[in-house]
């Protein structure tokens, strides 16, 4: 049987294909990459700290929204947008749990201006000549965790990221084809719209 990290790689050669050859991506480059991404959408494949695997859909609205609905038998359903993350759990009949989006790695990414030319908020950032990998933290919050990200080049696309939580859980996401550009309205990012449609 697989170990985890096998798994992710082969999952991950089975999403990309294979990539093109393409040089180390420079921070800035990786940067302008997020804030030139206003919208953008992709299924995903999830693998949980204990080795589990959801999938589902992604959607993405720069600054500060995302959107992850999974497939059956995953009852969860996670937003952001007000600043806030909410986890619903359609099993359950309590109101979302939520917290500030600033608390979580993937705040790094959905802020309105990304810079991880920033002192001391990217930690490792490496290339096989495939692939570019960085790993980022709030440099003032180190104790939120990190977000590891990886990027294809020519053109620049992000693959995956893996975060690792205040508590050392991992999550990895790998992405399947990034739609960008889509129009997406701000109702699908509405945490209060959606608590009241589910009746809280």
């Amino acid at each position: 049987m697989m170990n985890l990290k096998t798994m992710i790689t082969a999952l991950v050669l089975l999403l990309l294909g294979t990539p093109v050859m393409a040089e180390k991506l420079s921070l800035p480059v990786i940067s302008t990459y997020f804030n030139g991404m206003k919208t953008a959408a992709a299924p995903f494949t999830q693998i949980n700290d204990d080795g589990t695997i959801s999938t589902g859909d992604i959607m993405i609205r720069r600054p500060g929204r995302i959107r992850f609905k999974y497939n059956p038998p995953e009852s969860s359903f996670v937003m952001a947008g007000q600043g806030q993350v909410a986890v619903f759990d359609a099993k359950s009949n309590q109101p979302p749990e939520q917290f500030p989006l600033t608390k979580t790695p993937l705040y790094l990414i959905l802020a309105k201006n990304v810079n991880f030319a920033q002192d001391k908020m990217v930690v490792a950032h490496t290339s096989d000549g495939t692939i570019t990998t960085i790993t980022a933290q709030d440099p003032q919050h180190p104790e939120y965790g990190n977000i590891q990200l990886v990027f294809t080049g020519n053109p620049v696309a992000l693959r995956q990221w893996i975060v690792t939580d205040g508590s050392g859980q991992q999550t990895t996401v790998i992405l399947g084809e990034l739609t960008l550009g889509q129009s997406m309205p701000t109702r699908l990012f509405n945490i209060e719209q959606e608590m009241k449609a589910r009746g809280f």
